[in-house]
């Protein structure tokens, strides 16, 4: 990196010799919903950003960082993980690429593999995943339990959790317990009583995977509903394997999002347009599957806010690249790249219900990806490109292999 004091100096920072800013702000630059201003420069104040614009117009500023010809993006925000487990399912991917079809019912695998865990050995596997990502450009991030399925792993999960991002799902509603899995109606219970009444206090949101195999509408609207009263706010893995009252009960419930989406019937779509629910499609679920792709398109086309996220979790999705989920939605999804870039922030952050993180504005976070190439398109023309080259995360660089003098 080039830089006159170094980026954790205190005052102000001025990043300029940016090719392309990308800001997520219509009302700047070439007026997009992506906000994209080209010669561009950024002033960092702190852990926020103070001012963005034209190079030339720049303020002056206590220290100088040289971004040396490259775009800057926000810092991507992925809306939808489960991170805090235990093992992998190694064999069940070779079986599925050679021909078993998935379903929900892999993920017991997982569970008995982060029951037999140790806190110590689920924190180091979280902490793993979370590196890898924001070396590829993740700035902010959340996460789920849903592999404990007892009252004390469930807690457990969300606590290790907790300690590393705010943005923290209960998911004991992932599939019925094995322990109850003859009586889906007491696992219900348990899920709105005890193991909610143990675990709101570490979580912002509450999940529940409405689909054959695991939970059906009324099971699922019991719980989120129960959540809801423990101040948990609702989000919903929906009509991902099967058509399904997920995607509807998610706008009913007044969801933040409706995870995944593959599979909908022209009344979701119009539901979706019509709410103030998140679309979040997660083509890396659909890659590992060998499932239909969701139709972005049809969504985008019928106004519905759209995020992408990694779905990053050892059965379905094992990947933490925005990047390369970015490319697939661009290749398969039909998405353009400045949809699938908006998507992958800002719609991330509108499936958290924050602004501001995705988005490089006043008195946003200082979260930026700064990438080897001149244009954020490069991130699906050039699939499988390690382009990211540094990552701020409020203010201060906190991955990368530095910028350099130049391009």
């Amino acid at each position: 990196m080039s830089s006159t004091t170094g980026t954790t100096s205190a005052g102000t920072t001025l990043i300029t010799n940016i090719a392309s800013l990308v800001t997520n702000d219509p009302s700047l630059g070439d007026n997009s919903p992506l906000g994209l201003i080209q010669d561009a420069a950024v002033v960092v104040d702190g852990d926020r950003i103070a001012w963005t614009g034209d190079s030339r117009e720049a303020p002056a500023t206590d220290n100088r960082v040289d971004a040396g010809g490259r775009a800057v993006i926000p810092g991507f925000v992925d809306s939808h993980s489960h991170l805090v487990f235990a093992g992998d399912r190694t064999q069940e991917f070779n079986a599925r690429m050679s021909g078993r079809a998935y379903s929900a019912g892999g993920i017991r695998t997982t569970v008995a593999a982060t029951r037999a865990a140790t806190d110590q050995e689920l924190e180091r596997n979280l902490t793993r995943y979370l590196d890898e990502a924001l070396r590829q450009g993740t700035t902010t991030f959340e996460t789920k339990s849903g592999y404990g399925l007892t009252v004390e792993d469930e807690a457990r999960a969300l606590r290790i959790a907790a300690a590393h991002t705010d943005e923290v799902t209960y998911l004991g509603a992932h599939i019925v317990s094995p322990d109850h899995a003859d009586d889906p109606a007491a696992y219900v219970a348990l899920v709105t009583g005890e193991m909610l009444d143990a675990c709101a206090p570490y979580a912002r949101w509450i999940d529940v995977f409405c689909e054959e195999g695991a939970f059906d509408g009324d099971q699922a609207r019991a719980i989120l509903t129960a959540g809801r009263a423990k101040g948990l706010h609702p989000r919903i893995h929906a009509n991902q394997l099967s058509y399904g009252p997920g995607v509807q009960l998610a706008v009913e419930l007044d969801a933040a999002s409706a995870d995944h989406c593959t599979r909908l019937t022209d009344a979701d779509v119009d539901a979706l347009a019509s709410g103030g629910t998140v679309a979040t499609l997660l083509p890396g679920a659909e890659f590992s599957t060998r499932a239909a792709w969701p139709d972005a398109r049809r969504l985008l086309d019928a106004g519905v806010t759209v995020a992408l996220s990694t779905d990053c979790n050892p059965g379905s999705s094992f990947t933490s690249s925005v990047p390369f989920c970015i490319a697939l939605a661009v290749r398969d999804m039909g998405m353009t790249p400045d949809e699938a870039l908006w998507s992958a922030t800002a719609g991330g952050a509108a499936a958290l219900r924050r602004e501001d993180v995705g988005r490089l504005v006043p008195g946003a976070y200082a979260d930026l990806t700064f990438l080897d190439a001149p244009s954020h398109v490069h991130l699906a023309y050039r699939p499988g490109v390690p382009l990211v080259t540094a990552v701020w995360r409020r203010g201060v660089e906190v991955a990368g292999r530095g910028l350099g003098t130049g391009r």
